[in-house]
């Protein structure tokens, strides 16, 4: 008998909310899970957001939502910057804190699964793959809403178009909502 394959799940929150977006569809997370546990054994996963200052009341609670259903999330605060222009902004990037778990859980894993379209982790694929872990890579190619980086793509083992596990991670969006009932953040369970 063979053991159960050991996955991670690692999840760019912004990422996958913005691919999702683009694709007009929320995902469930309860079925996320579900999913990855069909087909072995689900060690982790992590969920990576910036925190606003003016983060949304609706918004808090969803994160503490995934952290009460299984879902290591990981936060920072967002900080100010100013660019070589001398504008303001907000700079919030989770890359490092994904990074680090990933390479810190590479040793325990067979299978990593990536939320994400950011080419900035090419080098952190290719450093897991090196101990012996598969790496997939969920983002889209849609032309309408293509958000993940070419040299992303190429680099995993396995590229899984978000679009095509509509059917398994999916919430149906009501046909029409009103001003109240719209998503305050990037998560809506």
């Amino acid at each position: 008998m063979t053991a159960a394959i050991r996955t991670a799940i690692f999840i760019d929150g912004p990422s996958l909310y913005a691919t999702a977006k683009a694709l007009e569809f929320d995902i469930d997370y309860k079925k996320l899970l579900t999913t990855y546990r069909r087909h072995g054994s689900l060690i982790r996963a992590f969920y990576y957001t910036p925190l606003f200052e003016d983060a949304e009341h609706r918004f808090l609670r969803s994160l503490d939502w995934l952290a009460c259903n299984e879902y290591t999330v990981v936060t920072k605060a967002a900080k100010q910057a100013v660019d070589a222009f001398g504008r303001q902004k907000m700079k919030a990037r989770m890359d490092i804190e994904l990074a680090v778990n990933a390479m810190e859980f590479a040793e325990r894993i067979d299978e990593m699964v990536l939320f994400s379209g950011n080419g900035d982790f090419r080098s952190l694929i290719e450093a897991v793959q090196r101990r012996g872990v598969r790496v997939t890579v969920v983002s889209t190619i849609k032309r309408h809403a293509s958000t993940v980086a070419d040299e992303l793509r190429r680099q995993a083992d396995i590229f899984q178009d978000l679009d095509e596990m509509r059917d398994l991670i999916g919430r149906a969006r009501p046909a029409q909502r009103g001003p109240e009932e719209r998503t305050a953040g990037p998560i809506r369970l």
